[in-house]
């Protein structure tokens, strides 16, 4: 797939990996449609993008945990752009704190923005992308095949997604529409920095060296390649591919390791 005068749908555009997606599909030549909640920030980036890379780009303001916003998105991208071809369902949040101490309405936000928002794009884009045979993405984790303590919430959010995108595949099997599912294990951004606690308050800074991990830039570049490429799964780090096999493998033993891991992270909840 060239991405040259395609229309790319990006959601949680306004940073991170959203952000850094943004940039590397305008450069390979798309024009964009970015939604966000941040609606000033997606202003500023679509006018940064547009005389750059000489592409055209749209801000949306949309909440993803919304259904009428995420149908408003497609609606807008339609009304601008006339076709759909690539859907990225990546807007996200973490969460960081034990399930004994955690409010359930911090499971219901996670589930609401990182699977619902997912859903709710996938089926209002989905009828366009059908016509096109274009590409559906999910930015899942590595949390969505091995579930991490204190991310009770993030991990069951991405273990949904991770079964909807399968189940979504199997499904449009012989329709010549792509799924693809990107795994990037721990990425340098604000995630962890608007994680939210156990009371739904955001922590504020990160409980880990994000100095050792993967760019965001990097994971777009990698991103935009393995749709391109029409990759099925991207698991995009060996620390990540190591914990998929190891946990289908030796199961047990895994839980001892992930236990020990996150026994180190700042001001640990596990010891």
């Amino acid at each position: 797939m060239n991405f040259k005068h395609k229309t790319v749908i990006i959601t949680g555009a306004s940073s991170g990996i959203g952000k850094a997606l943004a940039e590397e599909l305008a450069k390979r030549g798309a024009n964009l449609v970015l939604g966000a909640r941040q609606y000033v920030t997606l202003c500023e980036i679509t006018a940064e993008i547009e005389q750059k890379y000489s592409v055209r780009a749209l801000a949306v303001q949309a909440d993803v945990s919304k259904e009428e916003d995420c149908a408003q998105l497609i609606k807008q991208a339609l009304l601008t752009f006339g076709q759909i071809d690539v859907l990225i369902n990546n807007a996200g949040l973490s969460m960081r704190a034990l399930f004994n101490d955690l409010d359930l309405s911090v499971l219901k936000n996670l589930m609401d923005v990182n699977f619902w928002g997912t859903v709710y794009c996938t089926k209002y884009a989905l009828p366009e992308i059908l016509k096109t045979k274009g590409v559906i993405v999910g930015v899942s984790s590595i949390a969505g095949y091995r579930g991490l303590p204190g991310r009770t919430g993030y991990s069951s959010s991405k273990f949904a997604m991770n079964g909807f995108m399968e189940s979504l595949r199997t499904e449009l099997l012989k329709t010549g529409v792509h799924v693809m599912v990107a795994c990037p294990g721990f990425t340098t951004s604000n995630i962890r920095v608007a994680a939210l606690s156990k009371d739904g308050h955001a922590h504020g800074e990160t409980s880990m060296e994000e100095g050792k991990m993967m760019t965001a830039e990097e994971v777009a570049k990698r991103i935009g390649d393995g749709i391109e490429q029409r990759k099925r799964t991207l698991i995009m780090t060996s620390q990540g591919k190591l914990a998929v096999w190891m946990n289908k493998l030796f199961p047990a033993f895994t839980d001892k390791k992930v236990f020990q891991l996150f026994a180190k992270e700042k001001n640990p909840l596990i010891k």
